[in-house]
C-alpha cells in the first residue's frame, strides 16, 4: 500500500454507505496499518463531510420529536438497542473521520483512532445481531444526528474536535450505561447486559484517548487544556452539560478532578 494510503483508505471507508462493507473496510484498514502498509502522509487538507457514509435508512429526526418507549415491551428494548447501535455506527465514522480529517500528528494518533474505529465496529455488530434476535433490522427506527452534528462543528480544529465529541458527546456513554444496564436486567435482557458491559470497557478507553490527543493538541500549541475544555463547552454546548456523571469512569478516561468540579457545576 503507498504512503497515502491510509488517508484515502480512511476517507474511503467513511463515505461506504453499506453497514457491512464500512466495518469490513475499517478492520481491513487497522490491519494494514498495524503491518505497516498504510502510512500516514502529508497531503492535502482534508474535504468536508457534511454527509457520510449511512444507509438510507434510518431516517434521521430532531431528537425532540424521537418518542420514548419503555423496556417493558420487546418492541421498547428493540428501540433503546437500536438507539445504541445507531450511535456506535455513528462512532465509527468519527473514529475514521479523525483518521482522515487531521493531519501531521504522530503515528501513534492514527494507530488509536483507527483501532478505536475497529472497535466501534465491533460494537455495531454486537447490537445490530442482539436486534436482529429481537426481530428488528437497523432502521427499523427513527434517530437523530447529533453526534454527526458536533463532528462538522469541530471539523476545523483537533483541539475542540478531540475536546467535544470523545471528552463530552461519547463521554455521556460512560454515564448513562451503568444505569441503562440495570434497566436492562430488570427487563430480563441478559444478552444486552453482556453486550453493554463490553462496550463500556472499551468506551472507557476511547474517552482516554480523546483526552490523551486533547492535551497533546493544547500543549503543541501553547493553551492551557483546563481553560481551553471550559471556553470550548461554553462556546459550543452553551455552558451546560447534563449530570450525573460517573466519577470512576470519567476519571479512568482521563479527567482530572478539576475538570469534574467544573463539570458538575454546569448541571447545577
Amino acid at each position: 500500500m503507498s504512503a497515502a494510503s491510509l488517508t484515502q483508505g480512511a476517507h474511503a471507508a467513511l463515505m461506504m454507505c453499506d453497514p457491512t462493507r464500512k466495518v469490513a473496510a475499517t478492520r481491513a484498514l487497522q490491519t494494514a496499518w498495524d503491518a505497516g502498509r498504510a502510512v500516514a502522509g502529508e497531503e492535502a487538507a482534508a474535504v468536508p463531510v457534511p454527509v457520510p457514509g449511512r444507509p438510507a435508512r434510518p431516517r434521521l429526526v430532531p431528537p425532540r420529536v424521537l418518542p420514548k418507549r419503555g423496556l417493558g415491551s420487546r418492541e421498547g428494548r428493540a428501540a433503546l438497542i437500536h438507539a445504541l447501535c445507531h450511535i456506535e455506527f455513528n462512532a465509527i465514522n468519527l473514529g475514521l473521520d479523525a483518521v482522515y480529517r487531521f493531519r501531521g500528528l504522530p503515528p501513534a494518533y492514527y494507530g488509536d483512532w483507527l483501532r478505536v474505529a475497529a472497535e466501534e465496529a465491533l460494537h455495531f455488530e454486537l447490537l445490530q445481531a442482539h436486534l436482529a434476535s429481537l426481530g428488528y433490522a437497523y432502521g427499523d427506527f427513527d434517530a437523530h444526528d447529533g453526534l454527526w452534528e458536533m463532528a462538522c462543528e469541530t471539523a476545523h480544529d483537533v483541539v475542540a474536535r478531540m475536546a467535544l465529541v470523545p471528552r463530552v458527546l461519547e463521554a455521556r456513554g460512560l454515564d448513562v450505561t451503568p444505569g441503562l444496564m440495570e434497566r436492562l436486567a430488570a427487563a430480563g435482557d441478559a444478552r444486552a447486559v453482556e453486550i453493554l458491559t463490553i462496550i463500556l470497557r472499551d468506551e472507557k478507553g476511547h474517552v482516554a484517548v480523546g483526552s490523551r490527543w486533547y492535551r497533546y493538541a493544547c500543549a503543541a500549541r501553547g493553551l492551557e487544556p483546563g481553560a481551553t475544555f471550559k471556553a470550548l463547552i461554553a462556546r459550543h454546548m452553551k455552558g451546560r452539560l447534563k449530570g450525573p456523571f460517573h466519577w470512576e469512569a470519567r476519571r479512568e478516561a482521563g479527567f482530572s478532578d478539576d475538570e469534574m468540579t467544573f463539570l458538575e457545576g454546569l448541571d447545577a
